[in-house]
């Protein structure tokens, strides 16, 4: 069984990124094993059958890192290449069918899920980028979409991490009111 993920439901690039996270303290990695790889397939809604599963793990942990690199550093032209890279394992072809036009993504399956989520950062990027979010707390690895009416969300969860952020902040004054000045 994997293990349990915090913040889960955020658009599929974000999504695959919180495949890793921090609990107690550990770095935890939902992709590492296959299994892992294969609950993120099943809940993103992807459908990697006749795919290779070890190819499959190893295109997601490299757009997982490609995303990141360049959310961290959008600057960086090798991040913004690592990126381009998997978005050249595939394409979009055009189609009219019957109820309209429609585009039918032309991937490898193997690059299939990690190339879908490679082009829903773009999309975020051209619609809401100013909405694309690191949770403010300094031990938290989660992205977010701020989907909030005011674009002011701060933390992945205010159950864990911005709960967490108060109870340091209390702590701290308590101390200062104490005489204590260590943090």
């Amino acid at each position: 069984m994997p293990a349990k993920r915090p913040l889960r439901g955020e658009p599929l690039s974000l999504d695959l990124l919180n495949t890793m996270w921090r609990e107690g303290g550990r770095p935890m990695d939902l992709l590492k094993t296959s299994e892992g790889t294969r609950a993120w397939l099943a809940e993103a809604g992807m459908d990697q059958a006749g795919a290779k599963r070890d190819k499959v793990q190893r295109a997601l942990l490299q757009t997982r890192a490609a995303v990141r690199r360049v959310l961290e550093a959008p600057a960086n032209a090798e991040a913004r290449r690592a990126l381009n890279a998997v978005l050249a394992k595939g394409r979009l072809q055009e189609q009219l069918g019957p109820r309209g036009p429609h585009e039918i993504p032309r991937v490898p399956k193997e690059w299939h899920a990690a190339w879908m989520a490679a082009r829903n950062y773009l999309h975020l990027l051209r619609t809401v980028p100013n909405r694309i979010r690191r949770c403010a707390h300094p031990d938290c690895v989660l992205y977010f979409l701020d989907t909030t009416k005011n674009g002011t969300r701060r933390w992945c969860s205010m159950r864990t991490c911005g709960n967490r952020a108060k109870a340091m902040r209390h702590y701290r004054r308590k101390l200062r009111g104490h005489g204590v000045e260590r943090f």
